[in-house]
């Protein structure tokens, strides 16, 4: 096989696009980080048209395009669905399932003949969902044999997947699926649906959901959640009578109202959060951890490996993929940048390539600043108003001054990060010494809940100083671990109340100015630790351009940003 291979997330949500050309990954950008729609869902048109504009190509270039799901098993799943029909707890949902499947796969024609009419020489080929997933987390991990476990809310049919992944002799990822659930049997439907009634958005603020556990007390509805969901020799199962049959429309509920009649109310999200929502976040978290441990622990016994590689939109939950670690089962658990959704446009191209025999590219390897450049989209006007810009010579120094002085600062500097975590390239730094820096970042920044938790970036060189990490490197903010006596004497402030971090390592090599504003930072306070979040606000997706960086600086209450090596600050300050 010759010619460009451009893999594509697109139609559902997290629309992403990555470019294999060569043996090469030219990139891998999520539109929501150009468009400014958060979770956007259309052809990731911005980021294709980067993507060929880099490599020089035009669309007619394109020789294959990969699609991240396949349509036609929507339609033989819907006949499946009249087996609901047989069981009381189920016959309402079971013919409006069935309905929902097939009008999925009813798009079918009118987005292949979208992507026909804009590639009109590329071969199209849909791979599975899970497989995409899959391959993006063992191509990423440069493990050579590993198990793979996959676990999302609903890939075409599946909802679990274990797979032994390889590379032969020719260095060709080999997938080889081993167990596999199907829906209704859905951990992230279960998330999503508690998410949800707890007044937060589904697939986008199970996070939250997450940070709200830690001041739970999961004890009072632990026993609800063993029975929701029941753990089996093969996985797990749900219990329909809590989590009602899924039905793909958002007119059918996700939980039952005997459900709502054990637990609480709905919440609506401008109501208060009481104990009753902490205590029902904390046991669903406990059990999520519960059932990712023993998919953990099948993982282990059906494939023999000794490493392990996570993907889909619950390898996110950094709590759960901790206690992964923590356990034992495996000498290394990786899970890739971009996990979710955006990441399977990675992994369908790499699946069209080792199905003609092609080895993984050369980029795809433990990388994860992927996207474009700030000024890639649009030349940034040196100022604008209520904005003050001076060019920097040496940046680091002037970013670790303003933090040592108690300062918020917003990076806007190379390539664009791959998937959902801040990693240096679009962050907000910020010093973990700082009074009441965490409720700065909340009210005035972030604009979110006060209960949210900041996550760290340590110099590896010194990481095992603040946080137990027993050795391993934490690249990609995947892995909440606890923190050494030191570390929680010294930065407090980088941890929630469970006493863990999801903590980023950082070094010279992977991101040379970060290490550097690190080291500067260390020498004026002694403490190469800082707060590490996004370079957004909440509701708005990551920063991928300068224009939308500058509007998060004039529109937060962030002190200073960096664009690559200008300065920008606000004439007018506002008091902290």
């Amino acid at each position: 096989m010759t010619g460009p291979v451009l893999g594509l997330c697109s139609f559902t949500h997290d629309s992403a696009a990555a470019l294999i050309v060569d043996g090469e990954l030219i990139g891998l950008v999520e539109e929501e980080r150009l468009s400014g729609i958060k979770h956007d869902g259309a052809y990731p048109e911005r980021g294709v048209n980067w993507l060929l504009t880099k490599s020089g190509l035009s669309p007619g270039d394109i020789a294959h395009l990969a699609l991240h799901f396949r349509h036609d098993l929507y339609r033989r799943a819907a006949p499946r669905a009249l087996t609901h029909l047989l069981r009381p707890a189920t016959t309402r949902r079971a013919i409006p399932r069935a309905r929902s499947l097939l009008t999925v796969a009813g798009h079918e024609k009118d987005r292949l003949k979208q992507l026909a009419d804009r590639f009109p020489d590329a071969t199209l080929t849909q791979v599975l969902h899970h497989r995409a997933h899959g391959l993006t987390a063992f191509a990423s991990s440069g493990f050579t044999e590993a198990a793979v476990l996959v676990v999302d809310s609903l890939g075409e049919t599946q909802t679990t997947t274990i797979a032994h992944g390889r590379l032969n002799t020719a260095s060709v990822p080999v997938w080889e699926p081993v167990l596999e659930l199907t829906d209704p049997a859905s951990l992230g439907y279960v998330y999503g649906a508690v998410t949800q009634h707890l007044g937060w958005r589904k697939a986008d603020e199970e996070g939250t959901v997450m940070a709200l556990a830690a001041l739970g007390d999961p004890t009072r509805f632990a026993a609800l959640f063993q029975r929701a969901i029941r753990l089996t020799r093969s996985g797990f199962a749900l219990d329909p009578r809590l989590f009602p049959l899924r039905v793909v429309s958002s007119r059918w509920t996700r939980v039952s109202s005997e459900f709502v009649a054990a637990t609480c109310p709905p919440r609506r999200p401008d109501d208060q959060v009481t104990q009753v929502h902490r205590d029902l976040a904390a046991a669903l978290q406990q059990r999520t951890e519960e059932v990712m441990l023993h998919l953990a622990s099948l993982a282990r016994q059906v494939t023999k490996a000794d490493r392990l590689c996570v993907g889909g939109g619950v390898a996110m939950n950094c709590v759960a993929i901790g206690k992964i670690l923590a356990a034992g089962l495996f000498s290394e658990v990786f899970v890739p940048p971009a996990p979710g959704d955006s990441g399977t446009a990675l992994g369908a191209a790499l699946a069209v390539l080792a199905d003609d025999g092609q080895p993984v590219p050369e980029g795809v390897r433990d990388s994860c600043y992927l996207g474009p450049s700030p000024h890639e989209f649009g030349v940034v006007v040196p100022a604008r108003d209520g904005v003050a810009v001076r060019w920097e010579r040496a940046p680091a120094e002037r970013v670790a001054a303003a933090l040592a002085d108690g300062q918020i600062v917003g990076m806007c500097v190379g390539p664009l990060e791959a998937g959902p975590r801040a990693l240096g390239h679009r962050s907000i730094l910020a010093s973990p010494l700082s009074s009441n820096v965490v409720d700065r970042l909340n009210k005035k920044i972030k604009f979110r809940e006060p209960f949210r938790p900041f996550a760290p970036v340590v110099l590896a060189d010194h990481a095992e100083e603040y946080f137990v990490l027993n050795g391993r490197s934490s690249p990609f903010m995947s892995i909440a671990v606890p923190g050494t006596e030191s570390g929680r004497q010294k930065v407090p402030a980088v941890f929630h109340a469970n006493g863990l971090a999801r903590v980023q390592t950082i070094d010279h090599h992977r991101n040379p100015l970060l290490a550097a504003i690190l080291e500067a930072f260390a020498a004026r306070t002694d403490v190469p630790v800082l707060i590490n979040t996004s370079l957004n606000i909440k509701g708005k997706p990551i920063c991928g351009t300068a224009a939308m960086a500058l509007d998060c600086l004039t529109g937060s209450g962030l002190d200073a940003l960096l664009i690559d090596d200008r300065w920008y600050t606000k004439t007018r300050q506002e008091t902290r």
